[in-house]
């Protein structure tokens, strides 16, 4: 009898389960596997000629300027990381232990606020504070402070890293927050009671316990700042591609869909690994948590 009914609850939980895979399989994967597909392919003039081959693959792998943007890509996407990550932990230690319990509910609403609007408004405003007549150029040569506008705080890696941390911030909040909330705070009171200091404390027991939150913010930002495409078109100008700029010149501008396929698997293939890299660690430190 329990057997069968655990039959029947398994059964029911595939009917519920069906509809939502199905719809994600025709939505997700099937892009997917159309891009995977044209990525082995021959490019002709203005047509795809369906013939077998690698030469894509090797096209990029082989290519230093593909290399030089993968790279720029990579470190640009793991800076914007670190600063968001580093930048998240503090505000959301602050929320988790500092304010109080009936306040601490008005304090995520406040984080997800940049939610309300547009993420190409969000960039675009960042390019009306950092542009040559901007906000700040206009507040420092209206104070005295400078003569001219200044000229280095937009259309370089800074800007794009400074767009793109503001934009992935509340991503990067929220798991961390969750993190923390989970954490025992008898805990923290044993470690004290046993004559560690704070930020021992802080070192040896709250990190710990908290790094499947920062991985877990580490993932959210990571990956899809890697494939970013408004920010390094709008905040740089155009002079600093990413990965994603690169992949739509080949589609679009050069129609050249095997190729930018190509690049497009690659990323993927590049991000998956570092994701399970990730995965890893987060693994890693459940383990130590149990």
């Amino acid at each position: 009898m329990a057997k069968s009914g655990l039959d029947a609850e398994a059964r029911q939980g595939l009917t519920l389960m069906a509809p939502p895979f199905l719809y994600a399989l025709v939505i997700l994967a099937a892009p997917l596997l159309t891009i995977l597909t044209y990525s082995f392919l021959k490019d002709g003039y203005l047509e795809v000629i369906r013939e077998f081959t690698l030469d894509n693959y090797l096209q990029v792998w082989a290519d230093p300027i593909v290399r030089k943007i993968m790279l720029r890509s990579l470190f640009v996407s793991a800076l914007v990381t670190l600063v968001t990550v580093a930048l998240a932990f503090p505000i959301a230690y602050y929320v988790s232990f500092m304010v109080r319990p009936e306040r601490k509910s008005m304090w995520l609403f406040l984080i997800t606020i940049p939610f309300w609007t547009s993420y190409l408004i969000r960039v675009f405003l960042w390019k009306v504070i950092l542009g040559y007549n901007g906000v700040i150029n206009s507040t420092l040569t209206g104070l005295g402070i400078i003569d001219e506008p200044l000229t280095f705080i937009l259309y370089n890696v800074n800007s794009i890293v400074l767009t793109l941390a503001h934009a992935y911030a509340p991503f990067a909040i929220l798991p961390i927050f969750v993190s923390l909330e989970k954490i025992d705070r008898s805990l923290l009171e044993a470690g004290r009671d046993l004559g560690e200091s704070r930020a021992m404390t802080f070192w040896r027991v709250t990190l710990p316990l908290a790094m499947p939150g920062v991985i877990a913010a580490t993932l959210i930002v990571f990956i899809p700042t890697i494939g970013d495409y408004v920010t390094p078109e709008l905040i740089g100008g155009g002079k600093i591609p990413m990965i994603a700029n690169l992949i739509q010149v080949q589609m679009l501008a050069l129609d050249n869909r095997p190729l930018g396929s190509a690049l497009a698997v690659t990323a993927m293939l590049i991000v998956a690994v570092v994701s399970l890299i990730f995965l890893f660690l987060n693994r890693r430190f459940l383990k130590v948590r149990q």
